[in-house]
């Protein structure tokens, strides 16, 4: 998706009645409250095709769980990447890595997975259906036990969120919420690891970016 300027995509975010402010909303508040009922220690996360940042870290800024996250935030945008980077510097959050790579391989999680929390956000709607479902199904690999992956995904017709959850199913998740804006566009899942991890394969393509589905 050549065409797409992802940094002009970001600006929807600064008004608060925007679909994407409103899908942000909701992912942020599922990750909060991720973090607030992790146990002590350091939590593992990572976001792929991350764009500023601000799913991780608009909740990270102020949670007082922030110095135990080790997060890897993966974006190919090199301009997104310095927002990202300049975000974080600016916050202190010193433990997250912000790595210009492409998402849509493995070698791009290498070294920051098995994760508790990990956030595939804004992928679906632009990635073909075989890819969603080859996306899903290699999930376990970048999970911890019991991990949580975050996931959107618009309801245009023909709505594919139904078979996308049950891609999850089929996966060894267990749904804990599936959340839709109140215009019916919007999507939020959150899917926790229910069945084993998987090793992670390197070298796997697992996506590429395509005109929106």
């Amino acid at each position: 998706m050549a065409h797409r300027d992802w940094v002009e995509w970001h600006r929807d975010y600064d008004d608060p009645g925007s679909p994407l402010s409103r899908r942000l909303e909701r992912v942020q508040g599922h990750l909060r409250a991720e973090l607030d009922h992790a146990p002590a220690g350091d939590i593992r996360l990572i976001s792929l095709c991350a764009g500023q940042g601000r799913d991780v870290i608009g909740v990270l800024v102020g949670h007082p769980r922030r110095d135990d996250v080790r997060a890897r935030l993966v974006e190919l945008d090199e301009r997104n990447v310095a927002v990202a980077r300049q975000a974080a510097q600016a916050a202190g959050l010193d433990s997250i890595e912000i790595l210009q790579a492409d998402a849509g391989t493995t070698d791009a999680c290498a070294g920051a997975v098995p994760a508790q929390i990990v956030v595939v956000c804004g992928i679906f709607g632009n990635i073909s259906i075989t890819d969603i479902q080859a996306t899903v199904a290699a999930l376990p690999s970048l999970c911890a036990p019991g991990a949580l992956v975050l996931w959107t995904r618009h309801r245009n017709p023909p709505d594919l969120t139904p078979a996308i959850r049950s891609w999850f199913s089929e996966a060894g998740f267990h749904e804990e919420a599936f959340d839709i804006s109140q215009d019916g566009f919007m999507s939020v899942g959150a899917h926790r690891l229910t069945g084993d991890p998987a090793a992670l394969t390197p070298g796997q393509r697992l996506f590429t970016f395509v005109a929106r589905t």
